[in-house]
């Protein structure tokens, strides 16, 4: 069995591998409090202590349009800590998976972004995760780089799909973008893909190099809000919306231009893995089935955390 370090063990994806990769061996892992991913040097010595075989890299800066603003701090974490990463585990020959995001490419195809595909990050946050992925690359012989996009899960920080149920809730009417196109992506998804994909990579050394994996399918933002609501309304959730419209970019401007066409090729994965990704509507549909459970579980508790205190 291997010995696995993971970092970002908060984040959405995080969450679900601390679970997943259990079936690979033991699992160590380190958030912003055990690793500080701004000190290259702590992270090649906090490497070099836990000696692992495989290093899963799910930490990363994602507030997008606050990079704009934070161009060091985005760097020092999606790029320099990637490279530290990569270089540490290069010298104990251990293989590193780094998750990396749509946002390296334009946003101008029309047909699904292959890896190949030539990249053209339009901010900060993007070419910092191009520079991650190099850094990677560069310095790791034995690397597999996942691309994914437009994740949402029951776990970890807000996401879009938390953010429409809460939105959802308070108001009748939303306005929601309809001319940007991805895949949305649920985060458990993510990383049974990765687990498989770790799996395999040790029987076979072809595993290796950039992978796309997203849901399968595409919708435009405004198209996941209208699908969250409905299937939300199905599962009971508390909701006062009554319409959605769609409106384009320019008339909800953001710091950081986002690609307008970022939808991945799933091909090279589904070749790799023998199946295809899940479609995404049939994702979403289980995670507000989870959401709805936890949210009934935390109900629970904070109702006996009450009783308690009278």
């Amino acid at each position: 069995m291997s010995r696995i370090l993971l970092t970002g063990i908060t984040g959405q994806v995080g969450q679900e591998l601390q679970h997943t990769l259990t079936t690979l061996g033991e699992v160590i892992g380190v958030d912003r409090r055990d690793l500080n991913l701004t000190q290259p040097e702590q992270i090649r010595r906090r490497i070099t202590e836990i000696q692992p075989d495989i290093i899963v890299n799910a930490a990363a800066y994602t507030a997008v349009d606050q990079a704009e603003t934070e161009p060091e701090q985005a760097m020092a974490i999606n790029a320099t800590a990637p490279t530290a990463i990569a270089q540490a585990a290069q010298d104990l020959g251990a293989t590193v998976l780094h998750i990396s995001t749509d946002y390296v490419f334009n946003g101008q195809n029309h047909t699904p972004y292959l890896e190949t595909d030539q990249t053209e990050p339009l901010g900060v946050y993007g070419k910092s995760k191009l520079l991650g992925e190099i850094g990677v690359q560069s310095n790791c012989d034995r690397h597999i780089i996942l691309r994914t996009a437009w994740v949402y899960g029951a776990r970890g920080h807000g996401n879009f799909v938390k953010t429409m149920l809460k939105l959802g809730a308070a108001r009748s009417q939303l306005n929601i973008v309809a001319d940007q196109v991805g895949s949305p992506t649920w985060s458990y998804d993510i990383a049974q893909a990765i687990t498989q994909l770790l799996s395999k990579s040790l029987k076979d050394s072809r595993i290796k190099g950039t992978y796309h994996f997203t849901n399968s399918g595409a919708a435009s933002w405004y198209d996941l809000a209208v699908a969250t609501f409905a299937e939300a309304k199905q599962l009971g959730f508390p909701l006062k919306i009554e319409q959605v419209f769609p409106i384009t970019t320019e008339e909800f401007p953001t710091p950081t231009q986002r690609p307008a066409y970022s939808v991945l090729s799933k091909g090279k994965i589904t070749a790799a893995l023998g199946i295809a990704p899940p479609y995404w509507r049939d994702s979403l549909r289980k995670m507000l089935t989870e959401w709805s459970s936890i949210s009934i579980e935390e109900e629970a508790k904070l109702q006996l955390i009450a009783a308690h205190k009278v």
